[in-house]
Protein backbone atom coordinates (compact mmCIF):
# COMPACT_ATOMS: atom_id res chain seq x y z
CA UNK A 1 0.00 0.00 0.00
CA UNK A 2 1.41 3.39 -1.00
CA UNK A 3 1.58 6.47 1.23
CA UNK A 4 -1.82 8.14 1.60
CA UNK A 5 -2.20 11.39 -0.33
CA UNK A 6 -4.46 13.93 1.40
CA UNK A 7 -5.95 16.61 -0.84
CA UNK A 8 -8.94 18.87 -1.27
CA UNK A 9 -11.97 17.21 -2.79
CA UNK A 10 -12.77 18.16 -6.39
CA UNK A 11 -16.09 17.99 -8.17
CA UNK A 12 -14.81 15.07 -10.25
CA UNK A 13 -14.43 13.05 -7.00
CA UNK A 14 -18.10 13.24 -6.08
CA UNK A 15 -19.17 9.97 -7.81
CA UNK A 16 -16.47 8.07 -5.88
CA UNK A 17 -17.64 9.72 -2.64
CA UNK A 18 -21.17 8.51 -3.33
CA UNK A 19 -19.82 4.97 -3.88
CA UNK A 20 -18.08 5.11 -0.50
CA UNK A 21 -21.04 6.61 1.39
CA UNK A 22 -24.06 4.70 0.08
CA UNK A 23 -23.00 1.31 1.53
CA UNK A 24 -22.90 2.96 4.95
CA UNK A 25 -26.52 3.98 4.42
CA UNK A 26 -27.64 0.57 3.17
CA UNK A 27 -25.67 -1.67 5.51
CA UNK A 28 -24.83 0.16 8.74
CA UNK A 29 -26.21 2.36 11.49
CA UNK A 30 -23.16 4.64 11.31
CA UNK A 31 -25.28 7.15 9.41
CA UNK A 32 -28.93 7.77 10.17
CA UNK A 33 -29.73 8.35 6.51
CA UNK A 34 -31.96 5.62 5.14
CA UNK A 35 -32.14 6.42 1.42
CA UNK A 36 -29.20 6.26 -0.98
CA UNK A 37 -27.71 9.63 -1.89
CA UNK A 38 -27.48 10.63 -5.56
CA UNK A 39 -24.44 12.21 -7.14
CA UNK A 40 -26.48 15.38 -7.63
CA UNK A 41 -27.34 15.55 -3.91
CA UNK A 42 -23.75 14.89 -2.88
CA UNK A 43 -22.59 17.68 -5.19
CA UNK A 44 -25.07 20.01 -3.48
CA UNK A 45 -23.65 19.04 -0.07
CA UNK A 46 -20.08 19.52 -1.29
CA UNK A 47 -20.94 22.97 -2.64
CA UNK A 48 -22.62 23.92 0.64
CA UNK A 49 -19.49 23.03 2.63
CA UNK A 50 -17.34 24.95 0.15
CA UNK A 51 -19.67 27.97 0.36
CA UNK A 52 -19.27 27.94 4.15
CA UNK A 53 -15.49 28.18 3.75
CA UNK A 54 -15.01 24.83 5.46
CA UNK A 55 -12.78 21.96 4.34
CA UNK A 56 -13.72 18.81 2.48
CA UNK A 57 -10.72 16.53 2.06
CA UNK A 58 -10.17 13.15 0.49
CA UNK A 59 -7.42 10.57 0.69
CA UNK A 60 -5.95 8.62 -2.21
CA UNK A 61 -4.11 5.33 -1.78
CA UNK A 62 -2.63 3.51 -4.78
CA UNK A 63 -4.41 6.04 -7.05
CA UNK A 64 -7.81 5.10 -5.58
CA UNK A 65 -10.07 7.37 -3.57
CA UNK A 66 -9.97 5.63 -0.18
CA UNK A 67 -12.07 8.02 1.90
CA UNK A 68 -13.16 11.54 2.68
CA UNK A 69 -13.65 13.87 5.62
CA UNK A 70 -15.32 17.24 5.89
CA UNK A 71 -16.50 19.92 8.27
CA UNK A 72 -19.90 21.55 8.30
CA UNK A 73 -21.51 24.19 10.43
CA UNK A 74 -22.63 22.77 13.75
CA UNK A 75 -25.88 24.75 13.79
CA UNK A 76 -27.33 27.54 11.70
CA UNK A 77 -27.72 30.29 14.30
CA UNK A 78 -24.95 32.88 14.13
CA UNK A 79 -23.69 32.35 17.69
CA UNK A 80 -22.55 28.85 16.60
CA UNK A 81 -20.41 30.24 13.76
CA UNK A 82 -17.11 29.18 15.38
CA UNK A 83 -18.18 25.56 15.91
CA UNK A 84 -17.99 22.87 13.23
CA UNK A 85 -19.05 19.24 13.01
CA UNK A 86 -16.48 16.83 11.62
CA UNK A 87 -17.30 13.76 9.54
CA UNK A 88 -15.21 10.94 8.06
CA UNK A 89 -15.95 7.92 5.88
CA UNK A 90 -13.50 5.38 4.49
CA UNK A 91 -13.98 2.78 1.80
CA UNK A 92 -14.34 -0.58 3.53
CA UNK A 93 -11.11 -1.86 1.96
CA UNK A 94 -9.08 0.89 3.64
CA UNK A 95 -10.24 0.72 7.26
CA UNK A 96 -7.85 -0.44 9.97
CA UNK A 97 -4.65 0.81 8.29
CA UNK A 98 -4.24 4.19 10.03
CA UNK A 99 -5.51 6.10 7.00
CA UNK A 100 -8.49 7.48 8.89
CA UNK A 101 -6.25 8.99 11.57
CA UNK A 102 -4.05 10.69 8.95
CA UNK A 103 -7.08 12.06 7.07
CA UNK A 104 -8.98 13.16 10.18
CA UNK A 105 -5.91 14.82 11.65
CA UNK A 106 -5.49 16.82 8.43
CA UNK A 107 -9.15 17.79 8.60
CA UNK A 108 -8.80 19.04 12.18
CA UNK A 109 -5.83 21.18 11.10
CA UNK A 110 -7.89 22.67 8.26
CA UNK A 111 -10.82 23.35 10.60
CA UNK A 112 -8.47 25.13 12.99
CA UNK A 113 -7.04 27.17 10.09
CA UNK A 114 -10.57 28.10 9.04
CA UNK A 115 -10.93 30.00 12.33
CA UNK A 116 -13.13 27.55 14.19
CA UNK A 117 -12.98 27.41 17.99
CA UNK A 118 -14.63 24.01 18.59
CA UNK A 119 -15.20 20.87 16.55
CA UNK A 120 -17.81 18.23 17.37
CA UNK A 121 -17.91 14.61 16.30
CA UNK A 122 -21.22 12.75 16.38
CA UNK A 123 -20.97 8.97 16.74
CA UNK A 124 -23.66 6.30 16.62
CA UNK A 125 -23.02 3.99 19.56
CA UNK A 126 -21.59 1.49 19.89
CA UNK A 127 -18.76 2.23 17.46
CA UNK A 128 -15.44 1.50 19.18
CA UNK A 129 -13.34 2.28 16.08
CA UNK A 130 -14.81 5.77 15.70
CA UNK A 131 -14.57 6.46 19.43
CA UNK A 132 -10.89 5.41 19.37
CA UNK A 133 -10.18 7.63 16.35
CA UNK A 134 -11.75 10.68 17.95
CA UNK A 135 -10.07 10.13 21.30
CA UNK A 136 -6.62 9.58 19.70
CA UNK A 137 -6.98 13.06 18.24
CA UNK A 138 -7.93 14.59 21.59
CA UNK A 139 -11.72 14.70 21.35
CA UNK A 140 -13.52 14.21 24.69
CA UNK A 141 -16.96 12.70 25.13
CA UNK A 142 -19.42 15.33 26.32
CA UNK A 143 -22.81 13.72 25.79
CA UNK A 144 -24.61 10.41 25.35
CA UNK A 145 -28.15 10.41 24.04
CA UNK A 146 -30.08 7.16 24.41
CA UNK A 147 -32.39 5.83 21.72
CA UNK A 148 -32.54 9.00 19.62
CA UNK A 149 -32.35 7.22 16.25
CA UNK A 150 -34.34 4.35 14.79
CA UNK A 151 -32.92 2.36 11.88
CA UNK A 152 -33.10 -1.32 10.91
CA UNK A 153 -35.85 -1.85 13.51
CA UNK A 154 -33.65 -0.86 16.44
CA UNK A 155 -33.22 2.15 18.68
CA UNK A 156 -29.79 3.73 18.47
CA UNK A 157 -27.73 5.83 20.84
CA UNK A 158 -25.57 8.78 19.81
CA UNK A 159 -22.52 10.21 21.54
CA UNK A 160 -21.02 13.67 21.09
CA UNK A 161 -17.28 14.23 21.27
CA UNK A 162 -15.73 17.69 21.13
CA UNK A 163 -12.28 19.14 20.62
CA UNK A 164 -11.29 22.69 21.53
CA UNK A 165 -9.08 24.14 18.84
Amino acid sequence: MSEPLIRNLHDRDVPAIVEIYNPYIALTTITFEEEAVSTLEMRRRFQQVRDQGLPWLCVEVDNCLAGYAYAARWRERSAYRFTAESTIYLHKDYTGHGIGRILYSALVDKIRNAGMHMVIGVITLPNPASVALHEKLGYKQVAHFSEVGFKFNQWLDVGYWQLAL
